[in-house]
C-alpha cells in the first residue's frame, strides 16, 4: 500500500480512509491527554472519612486533628505507608488541579446527569441558539440585501454596521441586562446580536460576489430588478450564505454560554460556572464535550440541510475530484 497520497498537496481521501485517519487521531489524543494528565496529577493525603476515630488511640486523634501538625509534616506523611496512613485515619489520594483524566471525566457524566440534570440543560441551551439564530437571520438576511443592492442604504449604514463587529460582546451584556433583564429573552437578543454584527457584513459580501455574466445574461433576456433579485441573487446568496451560517454556529454557543452564566436560568452555561466554583474540572471537561458533540451534530444537519437544498454544489464538488 503506498503512503504517497497521504501527503500530496490538498490530495483527496477516500470515505474509509477519513474514517480510519479519525479514529487514529482521536485515539492519539485522547492518550495524549491521558499521558498528560497523569504527568500533571498529584498526590495528596487526605481524611479518610471511613475511618472510625474512636477506635484510635488519643495520641493518633491529636495527630489526625492537628491541621498545623498535617502541615508541617506533609511530607512526611506523604511518604508514609497505606497502612500508617490509615492508623491515622488518612488515605493518599490522587488529584488532578491542572488537567482531568479521561476516566475522571467520564466518570462526571452520571453525576451531572443525576444531580445537574444535565439533558434538560442542554436542551434548554439549544433552544436559546436555536431562537437566537432564527431571530439572527430574519433581521441579518433583509438588512444585508437591503445594504448590499441599494447605494443609499450602503452609503448610510454600512460602514457603521461593519464596526460593529468590533465591540467587545462581553462588555455589553450589561446593556442587555439593563434592556432586558435577566431571563430569556435577554439571552436570546444578546445571542442574536453577537450574530447580526457578523452575518450582515457576510450577506453584503455575498451580494458583492455575484459574477457579473449571470447579470448580463438577466439583463439580455429584459429582466426587471424583482426578477434579477429572484433569479440571481436570492439562489446565489443563499447558496453561499449557509455555510457562513454553519461556520457561525460555533460563535454562538461562545455567546450563549456567556449569558447563561449571568443567572441561575438554566443551560449549559450555568453549568459550567457551577463546576468552576465547586473546582470541578472534570465536569468542567465533560460539559465542553457535550458541546463539541452538539456542535459536530449541527455541523452535520447544516451539510444535510445544504445538500438538499442546492444539491448542484456538491455535484459540481464531486466532478472536480
Amino acid at each position: 500500500m503506498s503512503f504517497k497520497k497521504y501527503f500530496e498537496l490538498r490530495g483527496n481521501l477516500a470515505s474509509k480512509d477519513k474514517i480510519v485517519l479519525t479514529i487514529i487521531g482521536s485515539l492519539f489524543l485522547i492518550g495524549c491527554w491521558f499521558l498528560l494528565a497523569e504527568f500533571l496529577s498529584k498526590t495528596l493525603v487526605t481524611q479518610d472519612e471511613s475511618v472510625d476515630l474512636s477506635k484510635i488511640s488519643e495520641t493518633e486523634q491529636r495527630y489526625y486533628k492537628s491541621d498545623s501538625l498535617l502541615v508541617a509534616n506533609y511530607d512526611t506523611l506523604e511518604n508514609f505507608s497505606e497502612e500508617k496512613l490509615q492508623s491515622f485515619g488518612l488515605k493518599k489520594q490522587k488529584v488532578y488541579p491542572l488537567l482531568p483524566s479521561p476516566v475522571k471525566v467520564l466518570k462526571a457524566f452520571p453525576e451531572l446527569n443525576d444531580k445537574d440534570d444535565v439533558i434538560g440543560n442542554t436542551f434548554f441551551s439549544i433552544k436559546l441558539n436555536f431562537l437566537g439564530y432564527f431571530l439572527a437571520i430574519l433581521i441579518s438576511i433583509p438588512v444585508g440585501f437591503l445594504l448590499g443592492l441599494i447605494p443609499l442604504f450602503r452609503g448610510l449604514f454600512s460602514q457603521i454596521i461593519d464596526s460593529y463587529r468590533f465591540i467587545p460582546l462581553t462588555a455589553v451584556t450589561g446593556i442587555f441586562i439593563m434592556w432586558l433583564g435577566l431571563g430569556s429573552e435577554m439571552k436570546v437578543a444578546f445571542l442574536a446580536f453577537g450574530i447580526i454584527v457578523y452575518l450582515i457584513p457576510v450577506v453584503v459580501q455575498r451580494i458583492d460576489e455575484v459574477e457579473k455574466v449571470y447579470l448580463n445574461t438577466v439583463f439580455t433576456l429584459g429582466a426587471t430588478s424583482w426578477q434579477t433579485i429572484r433569479s440571481v441573487y436570492i439562489p446565489y446568496v443563499f447558496s453561499k450564505i449557509i455555510d457562513d451560517i454553519r461556520v457561525l454556529t460555533a460563535i454562538s454557543w461562545t455567546y450563549i454560554t456567556i449569558a447563561e452564566m449571568l443567572n441561575k436560568g438554566g443551560g449549559i452555561g450555568e453549568l459550567i460556572w457551577t463546576a468552576k466554583r465547586q473546582s470541578r474540572i472534570d465536569k468542567a471537561f465533560a460539559i465542553l464535550i457535550i458541546i463539541v458533540i452538539i456542535g459536530i451534530l449541527q455541523d452535520r444537519l447544516f451539510v444535510f440541510i445544504d445538500k438538499l437544498l442546492f444539491p448542484y454544489k456538491h455535484l459540481n464538488k464531486g466532478n472536480k475530484h
